[in-house]
């Protein structure tokens, strides 16, 4: 069974109109084949876009929902290939044909007008927004701390600058389209054995225009559209935290019939730090500490994002003791104040003593009863015991 229209779209089935409109948005960010490089792209967003338009029209979705997805895509199926009725209603048994097209099943063919475009179907033709495109950031620690302005390049659809999106010169002579008689879609009429079919699509001679042209612009080939490259400034706030996503308004594709642009969501990601790891709003850190200062207690210098700080060493500290500097960590994003600092102490064991230092050290292991191996030296000792 292929996969249903929820969850091409990953929403419930009793989720609403913005639901469906969030997750195709998100989809076609995801997999607009002018962005994408997935090698599935095209065939991904052309399922969403499917799902999208089956689920926003309300009659469309009351029958999916009562056919169920492989019926209604048989429906489909039949309705795009049985142009001159041969399988009509009498290959559907003892429901006869009339029981079809007339009053005997609650006038079925009046629904399956509807269904498949008929009178109260929605019109391709209007403004369309553009669709959103998606890029990544990355920044360093310090800048999600402080907060940076950023220059980001991406290359994007634009509207043709000579023809303003258009397709066309502005001095070029138009008609109306004879395909569509200056309606803009083509409706076709055809017999299935569930009753008759009729489909309305955008017509395929003007794009939904109504009008054709005498000519084409010749830089974007009719298109409307080239692919440039846009740089931008990207306004990161501090305490951003990796993977959040920060959206530009405007700057996505270029809008249909007049339609707006889409909007560019940037997703930032965040380096590494040599020093701190992040946690939240918190932050992390080891720091060095002497063996005498770790017995007798001291106060030592802690670097932080915001430069340099006192901490107090108690008498007696082991080594993996973890201290709170507050207010030392990450900026809350739109909230004030900022996270905490830990500071895990390690005690740091000396490569080598002098004779002074190695006699006061076997003095203070013989006091406490600690049996000295010479050749290992108390130290190393020291060192083996964490």
């Amino acid at each position: 069974m292929s996969e249903d229209f929820y969850s091409v779209l990953g929403v419930s089935r009793d989720a609403d109109d913005d639901e469906i409109k969030q997750a195709y948005r998100k989809m076609a960010a995801e997999y607009h084949p002018d962005v994408s490089d997935d090698p599935n792209a095209e065939e991904k967003f052309k399922r969403a876009k499917k799902a999208k338009e089956v689920l926003l029209d309300d009659e469309k979705r009351r029958m999916y929902d009562q056919m169920g997805h492989e019926r209604f895509k048989e429906a489909e199926k039949r309705g795009a290939t049985d142009t001159d009725g041969r399988r009509g209603a009498g290959g559907m048994g003892g429901m006869g044909g009339g029981g079809m097209g007339g009053g005997g099943m609650g006038g079925m063919n009046d629904i399956f007008e509807q269904f498949f475009g008929g009178g109260g179907s929605r019109s391709e033709s209007g403004p369309r927004q553009g669709s959103d495109l998606k890029t990544r950031l990355r920044i360093d620690l310090e800048d999600a701390y402080r907060g940076v302005t950023k220059q980001l390049t991406v290359t994007r659809p634009e509207r043709c600058p000579d023809c303003g999106g258009t397709g066309h010169p502005p001095d070029a002579d138009s008609r109306t389209c004879s395909v569509c008689d200056g309606r803009g879609q083509q409706t076709t009429v055809r017999q299935t054995p569930l009753g008759r079919v009729q489909q309305t699509q955008t017509c395929s001679q003007c794009d939904g225009e109504g009008t054709v042209h005498s000519e084409t612009c010749s830089t974007c080939r009719g298109d409307g559209r080239m692919r440039n490259e846009a740089t931008l400034q990207v306004d990161v706030p501090e305490g951003i935290r990796d993977g959040q996503t920060l959206r530009m308004d405007g700057e996505g594709a270029p809008g249909e019939n007049g339609g707006p642009n889409g909007d560019l969501l940037v997703e930032i990601r965040i380096d590494e730090h040599a020093v701190f790891e992040r946690d939240g709003d918190d932050l992390r850190k080891r720091h060095p500490i002497s063996f005498p200062q770790a017995v007798f207690g001291d106060t030592v210098e802690v670097g932080t994002l915001d430069g340099a700080v006192e901490m107090d060493v108690p008498a007696g500290t082991q080594s993996g003791e973890t201290f709170r500097l507050r207010g030392k960590g990450m900026p809350r994003l739109q909230r004030r104040g900022h996270g905490d600092l830990y500071v895990e102490a390690r005690i740091v064991t000396p490569e080598s003593l002098n004779d002074d230092q190695r006699e006061a050290l076997e003095a203070f292991a013989e006091a406490g009863g600690e049996d000295i191996d010479v050749e290992q030296g108390f130290f190393e000792k020291l060192k083996n015991s964490f």
